[in-house]
């Protein structure tokens, strides 16, 4: 067992409060802190924090032993790395809306790119390595998202709600093909607009979003959470052409405990809240909008999954004392526990393969034979394949654990 330092990810959008919370630093943080990355991902790995105080990186040391620390089979499975990345995810404002590319996709781009020698830490690149990126969020508060293609003919039905003369013919261009081809078709139109007609018809919709989520709207109890939403994104990023496509997505609401998986090729954008997310061990993103940053509109259409529908939510099945989320990713499996309020007694961890424990809450004792290690709220220990047998006790009312392991 090891006790790992963690970075913290200074994102624009990120919270001031939530992760400087559980790590028992001052709040409000000087600065937004949107992500915690646990993991041994190149681009900001995990510190083993030695008994001496010393520090190493958990990719070095992985690189160094894979098969001790991923044990024989899972070592060849995944090439000596770790296939997983832990984050905690604290949203203050929206994220970009994004979709991540499949395993054949990142492969063939991360090639490509390489070939046309684009650096890997260019702003303008799409790949930044070879790996695909399925991912699950699981909220730890009320989470809010763009998740998924809403079905066209709900989506017709919130339009024609908006009644924006200005996009009735974009509204007709979904009502003829209400399927995959008109989404991609109507998705395309926006996305490729130019500036100059997103400047118009995005305060266009800013109005008819304003009347729409009145409460005397006739149609304002059916479609307000979306008209609001669109009015944010409006006033967010004015004249983007994200604010237009945002409107075909499922608009989601998890309660702490839910959670969502995001295939490859599926459109999102997560909004405002605090939540586990548990990903394949990759930084692949692909943007379409509401974002400064790099937007590759063909690549991005080139990676897209048009299927319609609401997403699933999931509220995890019992394994034991722990509650497990699966998903049809090999590459990770989250696992959570939380305590009642008294104390509790063992609680053993599943073993198989390396595995990472955090604690959002409360403090617990972690046991492997004789040894024994305390982890407080914001505290994370790496598990080798070969710590087996590992037991914790709760140590403190509220104590929630959170246990990231591989799907195998």
């Amino acid at each position: 067992m090891e006790l790992l330092e963690n970075p913290v990810r200074p994102y624009a959008w990120g919270s001031r409060t939530v992760i400087a919370d559980l790590l028992g630093e001052s709040v409000p943080s000087p600065h937004p802190q949107a992500e915690m990355w646990l993991g041994a991902h190149p681009g900001d790995p995990s510190r083993i924090v030695r008994p001496d105080g010393g520090r190493a990186s958990l990719l070095d040391v992985l690189t160094g032993d894979p098969e001790g620390l991923l044990g024989a089979e899972r070592s060849a499975r995944w090439e000596g790395r770790l296939p997983f990345l832990l984050k905690v995810l604290a949203a203050d404002e929206p994220l970009s809306l994004q979709a991540h590319p499949s395993l054949d996709q990142a492969r063939e781009g991360f090639a490509r790119e390489n070939a046309a020698g684009i650096p890997v830490d260019a702003s303008d690149r799409n790949y930044r390595d070879a790996n695909h990126k399925p991912e699950l969020i699981c909220a730890l508060t009320e989470f809010h998202a763009l998740v998924g293609f809403r079905d066209p003919m709900e989506t017709l039905g919130l339009l024609r709600a908006l009644d924006v003369p200005e996009l009735a013919p974009h509204v007709e261009l979904l009502a003829a093909q209400p399927g995959p081809d008109g989404l991609r078709a109507l998705f395309t139109t926006w996305i490729t607009l130019p500036q100059a007609m997103l400047d118009e018809l995005v305060p266009a919709l800013q109005k008819g979003a304003v009347a729409l989520a009145a409460r005397d709207h006739p149609s304002g109890g059916d479609w307000a959470l979306e008209a609001r939403t669109a009015l944010e994104l409006s006033e967010r990023y004015p004249g983007d052409a994200g604010v237009l496509a945002a409107l075909l997505l499922n608009r989601v609401v998890l309660t702490p405990g839910e959670a969502l998986y995001l295939p490859a090729g599926n459109l999102h954008a997560y909004l405002a809240g605090a939540g586990i997310e548990l990903m394949a061990n990759s930084d692949n993103v692909l943007r379409g909008g509401l974002t400064p940053k790099h937007v590759d509109v063909p690549e991005l259409l080139r990676v897209l999954d048009f299927t319609s529908g609401p997403p699933p939510v999931h509220t995890g099945q019992p394994e034991g004392p722990w509650t497990r989320y699966d998903t049809p990713a090999e590459e990770f499996l989250l696992r959570t526990w939380q305590s009642d309020d008294g104390l509790t007694g063992s609680l053993p961890v599943p073993d198989g393969g390396a595995r990472i424990l955090l604690a959002t809450g409360g403090k617990a004792c972690v046991r492997a034979g004789t040894e024994v290690l305390e982890l407080p709220k914001g505290g994370a220990l790496f598990l080798a394949a070969r710590d087996t047998g590992v037991e914790v006790e709760s140590a403190a009312p509220g104590t929630q654990l959170y246990l990231a392991g591989d799907g195998l």
